[in-house]
C-alpha cells in the first residue's frame, strides 16, 4: 500500500512563497511520475503540474507556469512543489498524486493518478 503525505501548506500574503513536500512510501517510488493537482473552494479539482519519474521532465498548467516549480528526490521519496509569487487565486488545498503505471507520461486528468495524499491548505491572502 502506498501512503501519500503533504506537509507545508499555510497562510501566505500575495507574493510571497511557500514549499510544499509531499513524502511517499513504498521502494517503488523512483518508477513513477508525480503530479500536483489542486482544489479552489467551491471548485473542481485541477491539475497542476506533474514531474516524470526520471526526476526530469516536468510540465505545467499555464496558470502556474513560471511561477511554481516541481522537483523530487527519489532516495528520500520526495516530492516538491515549490511556489513564488502567489495569488488569491492559488487559495485551495493542494494534493500529490502518484500517476497510475510505472515509467507512466505525465497526465493532466486527475483519474489518470491511483494514490493520493490527504491535502494540504494554502492560503494566500491579498
Amino acid at each position: 500500500q502506498v501512503q501519500l503525505v503533504e506537509s507545508g501548506g499555510g497562510l501566505v500574503q500575495a507574493g510571497g512563497s511557500l514549499r510544499l513536500s509531499c513524502a511517499a512510501s513504498g521502494r517503488t517510488f523512483s518508477l513513477y511520475t508525480m503530479g500536483w493537482f489542486r482544489q479552489p473552494p467551491g471548485k473542481e479539482r485541477e491539475f497542476v503540474g506533474a514531474i516524470s519519474w526520471r526526476e526530469t521532465g516536468t510540465y505545467y498548467a499555464d496558470s502556474v507556469k513560471g511561477r511554481f516549480t516541481i522537483s523530487r528526490d527519489n532516495a528520500k521519496n520526495m516530492v516538491y512543489l515549490q511556489m513564488n509569487s502567489l495569488k488569491p487565486e492559488d487559495t485551495a488545498v493542494y494534493y500529490c498524486a502518484r500517476r497510475l503505471g510505472v515509467r507512466g507520461m505525465y497526465s493532466t486528468r486527475f483519474d489518470d493518478y491511483d494514490y493520493w495524499g490527504q491535502g494540504t491548505q494554502v492560503t494566500v491572502s491579498s
